[in-house]
């Protein structure tokens, strides 16, 4: 039989995320729908993330947080879905989906809320400069492959696209082209656009903007 597999999510949300990558996978899963500051704090969610926030999936007996981590697990989860290299050629594939969760989120977020790193404050944040770290990013998408980790789409390309995506819809990252190039590619996927249509569909319900 096979496991249920439950989305915590929110239509204006990071859930947005895992909901295209549980589309990515063709899984069949059940989305419970939180609310800021109600559900998401309760103490039956508090219990699956102790963080209260979105998203989370519940897989079986496994529950999983963090956008990128759900990537990387429904990548295993139903690996007929070819989300991941085989396990011997996932260095590009770790890389870049770790860096994007890590260093380049980072450079993002602080940018945005006006944190400013000073020259000499650069070794001690892991993105040394938002510049930096969209140079990182942009030279490997830009490197005569399609895909981030190669000339095969992967779970990685989800978070990536995802932040990319954001960051040129919201201005929180620079307009480059091969930024824009690699979103075009990301979302003329049919996933891409189930998901949306459907986190679309989910605000829509819940009496919220797109």
């Amino acid at each position: 039989m096979a496991k249920d597999l439950i989305l915590y999510t929110h239509p204006q949300s990071r859930g947005r995320i895992a909901r295209w990558m549980l589309e990515e996978a063709g899984a069949d899963y059940r989305v419970e729908a939180m609310s800021y500051g109600n559900s998401m704090k309760s103490p039956e969610y508090l219990a699956i993330n102790p963080m209260g926030k979105v998203p989370a999936i519940r897989h079986g007996d496994q529950v999983i947080t963090e956008c990128a981590a759900i990537c990387a697990y429904v990548a295993d989860a139903f690996p007929n879905a070819g989300l991941a290299p085989p396990p011997g050629l996932r260095g590009a594939y770790y890389r870049w989906l770790f860096f994007a969760a890590g260093p380049l989120e980072a450079a993002i977020v602080n940018k945005a809320l006006g944190v400013a790193v000073s020259d000499k404050q650069k070794g001690f944040v892991g993105y040394g400069s938002l510049d930096e770290a969209l140079n990182a990013i942009a030279g490997a998408i830009a490197a005569g492959k399609p895909w981030i980790a190669g000339d095969r789409f992967s779970a990685a390309d989800v978070y990536i696209g995802a932040q990319i995506g954001w960051g040129l819809q919201f201005g929180t990252i620079e307009a480059r082209p091969e930024f824009a190039d690699y979103a075009q590619r990301i979302q003329a996927r049919e996933a891409y656009k189930r998901a949306k249509e459907k986190d679309d569909a989910l605000a829509k319900e819940l009496g919220l903007g797109g």
